[in-house]
C-alpha cells in the first residue's frame, strides 16, 4: 500500500491498493482533476478506458479527458468542439490566404520573367551623364 492515497481513493474513502490504476494519473495533491473527470465520465468508465489502453498512452488519455471535462464545464453544450471548430476555421482561413499569396507570387514571377525592361537610349544617356534635361524624348513638347 502506498503511503498516501490517490485522489480517487480519497474521493471514495477507501484504501489505495498498490496496483491502483488511478494512482499514477490522479495524485493526492490534485483532487480537482479527478472531480472534473468523474463528473462527466464516472470512475467505472475511466477505469475501463485505462485498462483497455496500453500503459504508454494512459497519461495522454487522462490529460485529454481532463481537458474535455473542463471544456464541458465551461461550455455545457459544445465543450471542446467549439474550440476545435474555431481553430479549424482559423486554419482554413490561413490556408486560403497562403494559397492566394502563393498565386500572387507566381503571377508576379511570371510577369517579371516575360517582361524584362530594356533601357532606352535616353535612359542610357541619363545614366551615363547623370543629368536629364528632358530634351531626349520627342513625344514631350516643352514649347507651345
Amino acid at each position: 500500500m502506498t503511503s498516501t492515497r490517490c485522489a480517487v481513493c480519497k474521493y471514495f474513502r477507501r484504501r489505495c491498493p498498490p496496483e491502483c490504476i488511478f494512482a499514477p494519473y490522479f495524485p493526492a495533491d490534485n483532487p480537482q482533476k479527478f472531480a472534473y473527470v468523474h463528473r462527466f465520465y464516472g470512475a467505472s468508465n475511466i477505469s475501463k478506458m485505462l485498462e483497455e489502453l496500453p500503459v504508454h498512452l494512459r497519461a495522454n488519455a487522462i490529460e485529454s479527458l481532463c481537458y474535455e471535462a473542463k471544456c464541458r464545464m465551461q461550455d455545457p453544450v459544445y465543450g471542446c468542439v467549439r474550440i476545435i471548430s474555431s481553430l479549424h476555421q482559423e486554419l482554413h482561413i490561413a490556408q486560403s490566404q497562403l494559397a492566394k499569396t502563393q498565386a500572387e507570387i507566381a503571377l508576379l514571377n511570371a510577369c517579371v520573367g516575360v517582361v524584362e525592361p530594356t533601357p532606352s537610349s535616353s535612359e542610357s544617356l541619363v545614366q551615363q551623364n547623370g543629368i536629364d534635361h528632358g530634351l531626349d524624348n520627342a513625344s514631350e513638347f516643352w514649347f507651345y
